[in-house]
């Protein structure tokens, strides 16, 4: 008997140690405007292992948030828009082109995971392209948005959730409160991939989202991703 119950607790502190040892992903993004550090949901595996590669493959390295619009998200990831060396200047993507069209030459399974990854501010999720020409709802292979947001109050609030309720996509009090307290863009719910979120540096995601932009919502400025690195 004795033997048992010290095999049962052994297997226990086995299990309890494993579990110690898993940490999430996480990766640092180096831009112009500061560094922003996202962490990336064990949830979405296939999103995860997705930027996870082309992470190490440089794959965003120089490359700009080609897409900002204030109070809603920043957008970046596209190989279109990527800055190239010339001497020591860098040299962008020409004004009277429109950026954005540019990705690995794949799309990944939509993963949504509601309600625990949600639009939130700080969410990191997947662009695709639109429902007429991509009803399945995949992602980009390398696009993604960070998401900032709108502040909300109950009235218009409850008109998204009205909204969603007849796409099918429930909004529970947990995403409710979030939404009233932190702020986020909840009518992306249910319909675009939410695959991680930033834990440090929304302050430099706040001043990317603010800076001014063109007709196109490319910044004036560039905003440029220099390193994305794989921390963990």
């Amino acid at each position: 008997m004795r033997r048992t119950v010290l095999l049962f607790f052994m297997l226990c502190a086995t299990l309890v140690g494993a579990g110690a040892k898993h940490k999430a992903r996480v990766v640092r993004l180096e831009t112009t405007a500061g560094t922003i550090r996202v962490e990336l949901s064990d949830e979405t595996p296939i999103h995860r292992d997705n930027f996870v590669k082309l992470c190490k493959q440089g794959y965003y390295d120089g490359t700009l948030f080609h897409r900002v619009i204030k109070d809603f998200m920043i957008q970046g990831g596209s190989c279109d828009a990527r800055v190239r060396q010339e001497g020591d200047s860098l040299v962008s993507p020409p004004r009277d082109k429109v950026l954005g069209d540019c990705d690995p030459g794949y799309t990944l399974q939509a993963e949504f995971n509601l309600p625990w990854l949600f639009h939130e501010r700080g969410a990191l999720a997947a662009a695709r392209e639109g429902d007429d020409v991509n009803p399945e709802m995949r992602s980009s292979g390398s696009q993604f948005y960070i998401v900032y947001g709108r502040s909300w109050g109950e009235n218009s609030l409850g008109k998204v959730r009205a909204s969603l309720d007849e796409k099918g996509v429930e909004m529970n009090r947990e995403m409710w409160d979030a939404y009233l307290s932190r702020g986020g863009a909840p009518h992306l719910d249910g319909t675009y991939t939410v695959f991680g979120h930033v834990i440090e540096g929304m302050k430099v995601v706040k001043a990317i989202q603010g800076v001014a932009t063109d007709k196109d919502d490319r910044p004036l400025e560039d905003v440029v991703l220099l390193r994305a690195t794989v921390e963990r």
